[in-house]
């Protein structure tokens, strides 16, 4: 295969994982569910959970950042919780848990890590106006395409529809993912465990 015939073949993928993405998600509903054999537990709320010896290595995520300058590494966080939400301004659900979201990373502060992954946004412009409508400081790499998106592996907490909110242990391990809309309550119920084993 030819390097150009390689490279269209790559943005395909992407362009049809995100696509897939859209389709799947940008709902209230989430699907509940795992791979057992990966250690998964299904919470209440759709909050599947894995235990701390069953957990899959989150990729290796990072971009540029929404406002264009540096690049943005979920590896440079490691040693801390992260909270990793994936999103569009194109998305309903996730205008709704956007204020909630920035409101727990003021609660958690330095304790946690908020991330952002944007996908599907063709203009930047148009996610950079959601974060400032929202009041939302924390930072988000630029993924339109979804290559961010398709580093995870499949069998593991990966999204699966957007929005998705993962929680990634200090050891960089995937531990909680929920594919809806979180309620502030939600949220703490997948950060506070994982908080816990940091301490």
């Amino acid at each position: 295969m030819s390097r150009t015939s390689s490279r269209r073949f790559r943005l395909t993928a992407a362009l049809g994982a995100a696509t897939a993405l859209a389709l799947a998600g940008c709902s209230s509903s989430g699907s509940a569910g795992g791979d057992g054999s990966v250690g998964f537990i299904t919470g209440k709320g759709g909050i599947d959970t894995a235990a701390v010896g069953s957990r899959t290595d989150a990729p290796d995520i990072s971009g540029t950042g929404l406002d264009g300058t540096g690049t943005l590494r979920l590896a440079d966080y490691r040693g801390k919780v992260v909270v990793l939400n994936i999103w569009g301004s194109w998305c309903s659900p996730c205008r709704a848990e956007a204020k909630g979201l920035q409101a727990s990373s003021e609660k958690y502060g330095d304790k946690v890590q908020f991330l952002g992954i944007n996908t599907r946004d063709t203009d930047p412009a148009n996610a950079v106006a959601f974060e400032k409508n929202f009041g939302v400081t924390y930072p988000s790499i630029y993924d339109p395409d979804g290559t961010q998106i398709l580093k995870f592996p499949k069998g593991s907490l990966n999204p699966q529809s957007i929005p998705t909110t993962i929680v990634i242990d200090k050891d960089g391990k995937l531990a909680a993912r929920a594919m809806h809309a979180l309620s502030g309550e939600d949220l703490d119920k997948m950060i506070e465990p994982v908080l816990a084993e940091s301490k």
